[in-house]
Parts: structure tokens; sequence; C-alpha cells
């Protein structure tokens, strides 16, 4: 099957403690600002029905119309209950997490493919430490003028400490260094396994998926953003795995972007995810497609997450490794406006290019194509990188 009329999507966010409905909101903004460049007409309304978060799109793309149910599987909960730490318990996790990557190798292996999103994980460490140290240096100051009235008066500057780094992390929203220490921490708490919450939440994302497999659709795409890309692995490779994807049943397509799944894949205890990497591509029940860039400094652009892993199999089919190039799908204007925006340009992949390519989020989501189709005979980036770097290989599946 290559034509779509109705389509189910399934959008898996990554680290993200913010609402569903932010998600809802970028596409139907950026959705109006591809159509005003590449023709497409595209509206959206409210979901018919059904428990979980989503919305319904209505679209005329390439000249047919199509039908798409765009699903958020939301684990934003869990995030927030990750996130719920005090100053004093996010220094203790700088810590740990330190020495996870540190001590398994895990870092220096990861600065052998991308130096940028090394440097974005570094990044809280760097910024929490300043911090600390600026805390310290005021208390200093404080307690060398109390020590001018008298000299036991000095130690109690050490009471400005609590107060400069509370005031610090109420300007999170600016620095975003509480939230990615929190990000890395939750993959280093467990050395790369997955918590009990979230195995249970992938289970049930995977019934969602099931459950629209029998449905009335030509395709079924699930979406992994970020960190969601590893999670979709896993629950995709569940449900293959337990025969779940039905026979002459809708095309199901696989799109990782801007991942991270190093970051995961190469820590000790990762064997789950390593084991799912290597099933998964091999399979030829799905189609997976994974788009990075090197613009975004976020992300591994271009590494290919099974081979990057140690753990490509004979055989191996997936995924068809291709860029997204900001550089020139986006012009020349609009990439100078966006190019030290980092965070920015990690969710660009969801967004409106100016001068886009055969890579456009709403054609392939809401388009007339399959996954499989829009991209067959396409030859991944000549720029990918393949080769085997993570220490820590075995699996578990």
């Amino acid at each position: 099957m290559t034509g779509v009329r109705r389509r189910h999507v399934f959008y898996i966010p990554g680290y993200d403690p913010i609402p569903p409905r932010r998600y809802r909101e970028l596409y139907r903004r950026e959705a109006a600002a591809q159509a005003a460049v590449s023709g497409h007409e595209i509206s959206l309304r409210p979901m018919r029905g059904g428990a979980r978060f989503g919305w319904e799109v209505a679209a005329r793309i390439e000249g047919q119309a199509v039908e798409a149910r765009i699903e958020v599987l939301v684990w934003s909960d869990i995030v927030k209950g990750s996130m719920a730490q005090g100053i004093l318990a996010t220094y203790g996790q700088l810590v740990r997490t330190a020495a996870v990557y540190i001590g398994s190798g895990a870092l220096f292996r990861l600065m052998r493919l991308r130096k940028g999103p090394v440097i974005a994980a570094l990044y809280p460490v760097a910024v929490l430490l300043g911090q600390l140290a600026l805390a310290l240096l005021a208390a200093w100051g404080l307690g060398r003028g109390l020590a001018l009235w008298h000299p036991w008066a000095a130690w109690a500057g050490i009471a400005v400490v609590p107060l400069v780094l509370e005031g610090f992390r109420r300007l999170d929203g600016r620095f975003f260094a509480y939230y990615l220490m929190h990000d890395y921490a939750f993959s280093a708490r467990y050395l790369g396994a997955n918590p009990p919450e979230l195995e249970a939440r992938l289970a049930a994302f995977g019934e969602a998926i099931a459950g629209a497999l029998k449905d009335d659709v030509d395709e079924v795409l699930v979406v992994g953003h970020s960190s969601g890309a590893h999670l979709a692995v896993s629950v995709l490779a569940d449900l293959i795995a337990a025969g779940r994807v039905p026979e002459g049943g809708p095309a199901l397509g696989f799109l990782s972007l801007g991942q991270v799944v190093p970051m995961v894949s190469f820590l000790p205890r990762a064997g789950r995810l390593r084991g799912d990497l290597a099933y998964l591509s091999a399979r030829e029940e799905l189609f997976w497609l994974d788009v990075t860039a090197p613009g975004d400094g976020c992300a591994f652009a271009l590494c290919d997450p099974v081979a990057v892993s140690g753990v490509a199999p004979e055989g191996r089919r997936w995924p068809l490794v291709i860029s997204a190039a900001f550089t020139q799908t986006l012009s020349p204007a609009r990439w100078r406006a966006l190019r030290w925006r980092f965070f920015r340009l990690h969710f660009q992949y969801l967004c409106a290019f100016d001068r886009p390519g055969d890579y456009d989020y709403f054609a392939i989501t809401a388009g007339p194509k399959t996954l499989a189709a829009r991209f067959a005979g396409r030859a991944p980036s000549p720029a990918r990188i393949e080769r085997a770097v993570s220490g820590y290989r075995s699996v578990a599946r």
C-alpha cells in the first residue's frame, strides 16, 4: 500500500514536562506556515472520541485529500515527577550523573561521535557549578562586610548561599540548567535501564498503537522526537515481537527525529534498548526513517543509532538515515535567526521550512503517501556515522 486517505499518527515527545496542548498549537502554527510556502491546505479540529489527547487534521496535499488523527502519547507526568527535586538533591544528581557517564566511559565514547550533544550534556554541570561559585562568592563578600562589625559575624554570610541558589532556580526558564540536569539524570539513574513507571507507560503506548493497527486506516505512523525516539524503538520492538502487527493491515511507519539514542544506549544497563535497536533494525513489518541535522547541536546528527551502539545485526534494514539539512532547507535569513537558538533548532523537525526539501513534516503526517512510499529509493546521507563506538554491547532481547 502506498496511497493514504486516512492516517493515525502517534507522537512520543522527548523529556518534556509541558502539557501536550503545546504540541497541538505548534502543529497548528507551523502547518499554516508550511502551507503558505508549499501550497498545502491544512485545517485542525478537536479529536472526536477517545480518552487520550490529540487532534484531527483535514488536508489537501499534492492534490489529494487526506484525514489524519494525531495523538500525543503522554509521559509528561513521569517527567514532572522526576523533576520534583530540591536544590540540594539536584546537586546530588549532578555528582551521580557525572560519575555514571565518566566512570562508565560513556562520556568519552560519546565525544567520538558528536561534540554538540556532549557539550549540551556538560552545559548544566558547568552552569550549576558556576551558580554555586557565585553563591559562595556572595557569601564570602557578605562575610567580609559583617566581619568589620564582629569577627564571628562573618559566618552569617553563609546564609546567603541558599537564597542566591533559589534565585537562580527561579530563573531556570532562561538557563535550562535544572531542566537539563534532570533530563540526563533520568537516564543515568538506572544506568540506561527504564524505571518501572516508564516501562508501564511504554506498555500502554503499545496498546494504543496496537488498537490503531486494527482500525480502518491506511497508515499508522509513530513519531519519536528526541528522547521519545528511543522510547518508540522499545514500544515498536515489543509490538512486533508480540505478533501485534497484522498482515494485510495498515502500513506501519516509524519516524525518529533529532534522536539522542546514544546517550542511553551507551550506558551499562541499557541492554533492553540495545536489544530493541538490533531487533527493530531487521524487521520487515515497518519502515524506519531517521532524520537529524548537523545544525541541531542537541542531537546525534547523522549517527546511525543501531550501528554506533554496536548492535547492527546481519541483514539489517533500518534505519534510513537522512539529514534535514537546515542550512539548505532554511533560507539564509531564517538560518541566521535560528542558528544560535539551540533548543528551538532541536524542534525544527516539527516546524515549517521556507526552502523545503524532501523532508516535510506536514506532508509526512498529513499527506497522501505512506512514509515508505515517500522515501522509496531515497539514498541515505553519505555523511552518516556507522562505526560501532559503544563500549557496552550486551542485549536483553
